[in-house]
């Protein structure tokens, strides 16, 4: 068993693409050891922005000798097919092995050296290795048949053991030598083998480990703002990013003119962050702060101070255009702004943003009478809700919208909460977001999500599968947490409604999708309170009885119902009710929810309809009574007429706790009900053969499913 190392050296690797490229070569060097039979301990890859490196350990010297067998066509098939199996193998017939009268071909593959096999692996790894972006160079680059990397490629290390694997792709051979620091160590060094290649690039100044680089970054960028009293703003993706374009990283502390903190902090970040790939800090009270920290790829002889100074003004220029832009933008009103939307396209079915304006006010009128709250300040938020989209600082920073538009309101001297109403009509923007808890960016947000899901599903451009170009989901789970985290006694229903007749109001045609959006959120809500412990059945229990689109309403009620099915109770009601709905189902009954006391609305089993049902002599109301009730014709068993004088009782609270939305109570009083069914099935023949107990029976369990139904349709519960 040896070690195996291989270095790819190239020009600059995009630290974007590192990761990735670390997680290829794994992938298709294993690939490349399997289709060989060969198997390595622990794989290690690192990169650097100048060498893709992988360690593979404990390679075996040799791949074994196999043994190959080959099924060929029986002894008894005509001559033709054996022929074509000799061909196919290339063998004679008396090397052929015969067995249970079927001809087998057995080659004999000998065992290979791992440092032949790796010789072929390699290039076959370059030629196959998918970068997103990729280029030609050189003379060679005129033929679409050369190599392609992802920056030209200039080494390759290929070492088993300590003996090279020797191997070439257009013109660049393997060898013993790498090369160090770009500057502190440019010359060639010689690599022994993969126990020391980390350690001699170390010594030149190459931290070929892209985690420790990570480390070094992370660590030493927090220690330059502490020991300048400042708080480094952590920020994960950018330790990853320096430590993807620097091979010896060593953070450095800066300063920025003063002046420019009139400019909104978040603006300064993403210019810092975006452009020059800095760090920001923050002083002891939490404030942005005039500092920044970058990260050299090299030991300076003066400590940093130039890299800094140079820095410094390439972020001062920056800095200055950021700055023009907040001036100029506040020149004009964003109403004024608002004016300019009519040029941008929202979607080319749904007409454009200008339109949206339109209809976001008119949406805010619908949606404060169904709240029954007064929040004039997000009608004035709605016509300008989308005014930052002109600016030229959202522009350049198109991250930045919403947030601007909040700045700039307040810059303007609107109303604190109107600009809130602005900043934060986006949100949540994800999971991990926090969700508008005040009226007016309630309702922004709100109506900025509704807008854009009726227009999309009545333009039907729902989404598919994986596929949401439009994040659909996304709003949709936005809404779910603006309704259910603020408690909104809204209809859904009626708010889709009114949404899609606003953009028919504008000539812009789109079906109403009322139903289809209410499903889509159904199962958005599913996934959200899946994660809260709520289980999926019990949510298509509540939402099949129809008519439920009170998202606080539904999700009370379903919590009651989860609490209710858990108690012994709630399982062996679950229990009765599925047996009596069993019975209903083979005896011809179809559900009917409508079912009330004795027997009201019961469906008969041979679907006749009840001749008497329209009569109209006095003298024969009694018979036409007899025939609807024929339960009334015999006495009672005691466990029947309990399950009666039960559901008499039941029904009326259920009903009463259900209107008043007191779902812990409607439980309650279908627990009442547990006994009586139970004692019903032990003691009761539901099929007697006198069709007037039968039909009678059939009909209580028929009212007893019904006063289930009231509650939540268990139909649909699991269990």
């Amino acid at each position: 068993m040896t070690d195996f190392l291989l270095e790819l050296r190239s020009e600059e690797i995009p630290a974007r693409m590192q990761a990735g490229a670390r997680a290829d070569l794994e992938k298709l060097f294993r690939k490349q050891l399997d289709a060989a039979g060969l198997k390595a301990g622990d794989i290690t890859v690192w990169s650097t922005p100048r060498r893709l490196a992988l360690i593979a350990r404990d390679l075996p010297l040799a791949t074994e000798a196999v043994s190959e067998e080959t099924k060929g066509p029986k002894t008894s098939a005509p001559e033709q097919a054996l022929e074509g199996f000799l061909r196919k193998t290339g063998l004679t017939k008396d090397q052929l092995t015969q067995r249970d009268g079927v001809w087998f071909a057995v080659t004999e593959k000998p065992g290979r050296a791992t440092k032949d096999v790796l010789a072929e692996a390699i290039p076959a790894i370059i030629r196959a290795f998918p970068w997103p972006k990729s280029q030609r160079w050189g003379a060679a680059s005129l033929s679409t048949e050369s190599l392609r990397w992802v920056r030209p490629l200039s080494g390759i290390v290929a070492i088993l053991g300590e003996d090279l694997v020797e191997c070439e792709i257009s013109g660049v051979k393997s060898g013993y030598a790498t090369r160090g620091h770009r500057f502190h160590c440019p010359g060639e060094i010689t690599i022994g083998s993969a126990s020391d290649y980390a350690e001699k690039l170390r010594a030149c100044h190459v931290i070929v480990d892209h985690v420790e680089r990570e480390a070094m970054v992370r660590e030493k960028a927090k220690a330059a703002a502490e020991a300048a009293g400042l708080v480094l703003v952590e920020d994960e993706g950018l330790v990853i990013e320096n430590a993807g374009l620097t091979e010896w990283p060593v953070p450095l502390l800066g300063r920025f003119d003063e002046a420019f903190l009139d400019v909104p902090p978040e603006v300064i970040q993403l210019t810092a962050r975006v452009n020059q790939k800095y760090f920001i800090c923050r002083d002891s009270a939490g404030k942005l702060a005039n500092a920044f920290v970058c990260t050299a790829n090299i030991e300076a002889k003066d400590g940093g101070a130039a890299i800094v100074d140079g820095n410094r003004k390439v972020l001062a220029a920056r800095l200055s255009d950021a700055r023009f832009f907040w001036e100029q933008d506040k020149k004009k009103p964003l109403a004024e702004q608002a004016q300019k939307l009519s040029r941008i396209t929202f979607h080319e079915k749904l007409g454009t943003v200008a339109q949206r304006h339109e209809r976001f006010v008119s949406l805010v009128d619908d949606l404060q009478g169904q709240l029954s709250a007064s929040v004039p300040a997000a009608k004035q938020a709605a016509s300008i809700l989308k005014s930052d989209l002109v600016t030229e600082m959202v522009g350049e920073f198109p991250e930045l919208q919403g947030l601007m538009g909040g700045y700039y309101a307040e810059a303007e001297g609107l109303p604190l909460n109107v600009a809130e109403a602005v900043r934060d009509h986006y949100k949540p923007a994800g999971q991990a977001d926090a969700v508008p808890s005040e009226g007016p960016s309630i309702v922004t947000a709100l109506i900025d999500k509704v807008d854009a899901l009726v227009g999309f599903f009545g333009a039907d451009l729902k989404p598919t599968g994986s596929k949401d170009p439009f994040a659909l989901r996304r709003a949709a789970l936005g809404s779910i947490r603006l309704i259910t985290e603020n408690n909104l006694r809204l209809s859904l229903g009626q708010l889709f409604n009114a949404a899609a007749q606003l953009y028919r109001n504008q000539s812009i045609a789109v079906e109403n999708a009322s139903e289809d959006l209410l499903a889509f959120f159904a199962d958005r809500l599913k996934v959200q309170q899946r994660e809260a412990g709520v289980r999926h059945d019990l949510i298509d229990a509540v939402f099949a009885l129809g008519g439920e689109d009170d998202l606080v309403r539904l999700l009370a009620r379903v919590h009651a119902l989860q609490a209710f099915v858990g108690t012994e109770d709630g399982t062996n009601l679950l229990a009765g009710y599925k047996r009596a709905a069993n019975i209903l189902k083979k005896e011809g009954f179809a559900a009917n929810p409508n079912a009330g006391s004795e027997g009201e609305g019961v469906v008969p089993p041979t679907g006749e309809e009840d001749p008497l049902a329209l009569v109209d002599d006095p003298a024969l109301e009694g018979v036409a009574a007899q025939f609807a009730h024929p339960e009334c014709n015999y006495a009672r068993e005691p466990a029947e007429q309990a399950l009666v004088d039960a559901l008499n009782s039941a029904e009326p609270q259920a009903a009463g706790a259900v209107a008043a939305e007191d779902f812990t109570a409607a439980m309650a009083a279908l627990a009442s009900l547990r006994a009586p069914i139970d004692a019903f099935f032990d003691q009761v023949t539901v099929n007697d053969a006198d069709a007037n107990k039968r039909s009678s029976r059939l009909a209580l369990l028929d009212r007893f499913r019904a006063a289930v139904h009231k509650v939540a349709d268990f139909s649909r519960i699991e269990g």
